[in-house]
């Protein structure tokens, strides 16, 4: 089938604006509750764009801030966007050989031949792999390819068990294995880090330096940084010291301790800026601001450390989340668990913190350690 006869049966599909709108969202849910209370399916009246809007923005949580972060929310809209997009552009050389538009719903469909064909065409000749070609550059990353698996195959997957769709369009994925040397390289140790800051302090950059200090001594993530207020840092009125109440993943809080050298620097920062002292600061003011006293965004951040790094020949793209994975590397070879790098770090799961110390564990971990040079004739 051609693009113009899917879009010609597609009105609830193509080209629908997938932005929050949270009068769209009051009437979904009087949809759900209308039908709940008919005995029919939660989902009958709802259309292709309805179930995105309901899989992007709807909350099980009693408090809708404690779902998933905006910034997430973003990257599974964009995903979506793209998959709804190709598929309406390219059907024909992706090969989606609907012989039938069902309900006027493109999701309904599909079939898990679509999917595996879709799969296939973007890892091998999307538009963003042909140019890569043209240039004789490789197309998306392992990884890149595993994270957009992964939101597209959760999509179908909750169309599928809330019974919107009666294919199980989630199983067409195939899988993708991701190992250590298919991931970019963050690793990052002690000796790189201090190089780093002398380079600042020496270039008397001392904002470059103290974002970098309270990255690498928390292990905080970019967008955590970002949406600190000045109400986050906190004295230790039992042990002395100050803290940092830090927002993550899943909208849970952990506090990180901070050291008296790191404190000092965001002082320092703030003083920089023409902010005022933390004890004197309005509570719910940005810790961190750009020079134009806004408070930074992750992409924004991102930016910043592009542009400094692009000042040092490095072989590596040096990211805000790389000192993350620094802090995990430290903590281990200072001695600490992983269950306790694992906690300060905010994950769920002990699996996601030895991904960012794969390779160390298995340096660590090798036999040779265990030898002795005397039984070796010292050539060791």
């Amino acid at each position: 089938m051609d693009i113009l006869n899917i879009e010609s049966g597609l009105p609830s599909t193509a080209s629908f604006n997938l932005n929050y709108d949270q009068q769209h969202m009051r009437y979904l849910l009087n949809l759900t509750e209308q039908s709940e209370a008919n005995h029919r399916p939660l989902f009958a009246e709802f259309t292709d764009r309805d179930m995105v809007f309901w899989y992007l923005y709807h909350s099980k949580q009693l408090f809708s801030n404690r779902g998933r972060s905006n910034r997430s929310t973003l990257k599974y809209k964009a995903e979506i966007e793209q998959f709804l997009n190709y598929l309406l552009l390219y059907s024909e050389e992706i090969g989606i050989d609907i012989s039938e538009v069902k309900e006027g719903s493109l999701f309904k469909s599909l079939q898990p031949r679509h999917i595996r064909r879709y799969q296939e065409w973007l890892a091998t000749n999307s538009p963003y792999v042909k140019k890569k070609k043209e240039k004789k550059e490789a197309g998306y990353s392992i990884a890149t390819l595993e994270r957009k698996t992964t939101i597209l195959k959760s999509f179908f997957k909750q169309l599928f068990d809330c019974r919107y769709i009666s294919e199980p369009l989630h199983e067409g994925f195939k899988s993708v294995s991701v190992t250590s040397n298919d991931r970019p390289n963050r690793d990052m140790g002690p000796t790189e880090v201090v190089e780093l800051l002398r380079y600042f302090e020496q270039n008397n950059n001392p904002i470059m330096f103290t974002l970098i200090l309270v990255l690498v001594t928390t292990g905080m993530r970019n967008e955590e940084l970002c949406t600190l207020k000045v109400e986050h840092i906190r004295k230790d009125t039992i042990k002395g010291g100050y803290s940092l109440d830090v927002l993550g993943k899943g909208a849970k809080w952990r506090r990180i301790p901070l050291k008296e050298k790191v404190v000092d620097s965001i002082k320092e920062f703030r003083n920089i800026r023409g902010l005022a002292p933390l004890e004197k600061a309005v509570k719910d003011s940005p810790l961190f601001t750009t020079k134009t006293g806004n408070p930074y965004s992750p992409s924004y951040l991102d930016q910043v450390f592009k542009r400094e790094f692009s000042k040092i020949e490095s072989d590596r793209t040096i990211t805000p989340h790389i000192f993350r994975h620094a802090f995990a590397i430290i903590s281990h070879i200072n001695g600490a668990d992983l269950y306790k790098i694992m906690k300060s770090l905010g994950h769920e799961k002990i699996e996601t913190t030895i991904i960012y110390m794969e390779k160390v564990l298995e340096t660590d971990q090798n036999a040779i350690h265990d030898w002795n040079s005397q039984n070796f004739g010292g050539f060791i």
